[in-house]
């Protein structure tokens, strides 16, 4: 293990090990229950980092005496003795299938959790969790991640673009991005996506460990729930600016437009120089709005927005956006009414 261990940090790499919290794990394997520390101390001695922990084989109520917060919270314990002895610490992913209660619990404890079933290689499985991700955005920042399982990418029958869709999401939300390919069927253009380093940065971002969020959800009415149809219009802030992220859930290229100021991180009456983090260009200035031409069906437009100073003296209307309809000067004229 050491040795495996060893050849993945050499590659830059975190490495990663699964248990489980019951007697067994999901395969019928040993599972860690009762023998916590024990686990923690061997995972730390091969040399991992990472400790994906999930919900099989719960033991008989007569035997755990606690809930579900007590089962998961042994290891946890377990993970801070191994910090306090040997100065290592370990993400700790939860996999529980309740997910509002895992949310609640791990945003206190500093861990990731899944928030949804186990991801499929295609296109209506990232739909799925995509959409259950939209609905709680707010629970990620540095004290934990929403978890939305393995990336996929080079497995099954994904499209480039469906792709691109996958790791954009997975990276932007602040999702742990944990690769779950198949070597032998990567291709080097599947390969590109996994190292977008401008989309990493921004997983990794030192300032903001918030998720970006839907700012419109596009086809649907804003908070409606679909599996197929998620939310479409979504930003959040980084270090270097705004982050937009569009997808079209659409079969067919659509145009996606929209106002800047439906994100409430872009002020008024300023304009934005525009960088696209997938052709790694600069995409000249946006003024009020912006148009992302003919994106592909499943696929993602990614931008990084930047304060480029006041908009041009004289735009008409004098507002922009939602605003139009209470645009009203210093002495009362409405704009809205004129």
């Amino acid at each position: 293990m050491n040795n495996l261990t060893d050849q993945l940090h050499a590659l830059g790499f975190y490495a990663g090990i699964y248990s489980d919290s019951g007697w067994f794990t999901c395969a019928g394997y040993p599972g860690s229950f009762m023998h916590e520390e024990q686990d923690a101390l061997t995972f730390q001695s091969w040399g991992f980092d990472f400790l994906k922990y999930d919900n099989c084989a719960i033991p008989f109520d007569d035997v755990i005496r606690e809930g579900m917060v007590g089962k998961y919270q042994r290891m946890s314990d377990a993970l801070a003795m191994v910090a306090e002895k040997t100065g290592t610490t370990f993400v700790f992913s939860l996999c529980q299938w309740g997910w509002s209660q895992v949310w609640l619990w791990g945003a206190s404890l500093s861990h990731s959790w899944r928030i949804d079933g186990d991801i499929g290689p295609y296109w209506t499985s990232i739909a799925s969790i995509i959409n259950s991700a939209s609905f709680i955005t707010q629970a990620t920042n540095y004290y934990g991640r929403n978890d939305l399982d393995m990336l996929e990418i080079g497995n099954g029958n994904f499209t480039y673009d469906e792709a691109k869709t996958h790791f954009t999401t997975w990276a932007l939300v602040k999702a742990p991005l944990l690769i779950g390919t198949n070597l032998a069927s990567l291709t080097s253009e599947m390969l590109s996506i996994l190292k977008n380093t401008e989309i990493i940065a921004i997983n990794q971002d030192p300032v903001y460990g918030t998720s970006i969020s839907p700012f419109r959800w596009g086809i649907n009415a804003d908070w409606t729930y679909n599996a197929t149809f998620p939310a479409q219009y979504w930003s959040g802030p980084s270090e270097n600016g705004t982050v937009i992220m569009l997808i079209n859930t659409l079969d067919e290229p659509a145009d996606m437009f929209f106002n800047l100021t439906e994100s409430p991180w872009i002020r008024a009456g300023r304009q934005y120089a525009v960088r696209d983090l997938w052709t790694h260009t600069n995409n000249g200035t946006a003024v009020r709005n912006f148009t992302a031409v003919g994106v592909a069906p499943h696929g993602v437009a990614a931008l990084l927005l930047q304060d480029a100073g006041d908009e041009p003296a004289g735009i008409m209307p004098p507002c922009a956006g939602e605003a139009l309809s209470q645009c009203t000067a210093e002495n009362g004229t409405s704009y809205a009414n004129s």
